[in-house]
């Protein structure tokens, strides 16, 4: 899996519909039709501030998300990012 960095900025890429459940969320691609799962309410409040923060280490922050916990959240990153769930930010 390819690394992230967490010091550049994401998004949930503009074909991604997130749809809240009671054990986090389901991410659906409409281009790809890929559907993820995120088992993590955390995660999914770092997903959700991912527009709003400079980079994804402040989304992470904002979150709650610091120090140990910090990889597990660059790995789920990395996933939903090879998966085009999450795509860097341009502008």
């Amino acid at each position: 899996m390819p690394a992230v960095d967490l010091d550049r900025p994401f998004d949930l890429h503009p074909q991604v519909a997130v749809r809240p459940e009671p054990f986090g969320a389901l991410l659906y691609h409409f281009g790809t039709r890929r559907l993820s799962f995120l088992k993590d309410r955390t995660l999914l409040a770092v997903v959700r501030s991912l527009a709003d923060e400079p980079s994804a280490r402040a989304a992470c922050a904002a979150a709650g998300v610091e120090g140990a916990e910090l990889p597990k959240y660059e790995k789920a990153l990395g996933v939903l990012v090879q998966s085009q769930m999450v795509v860097e930010r341009t502008s």
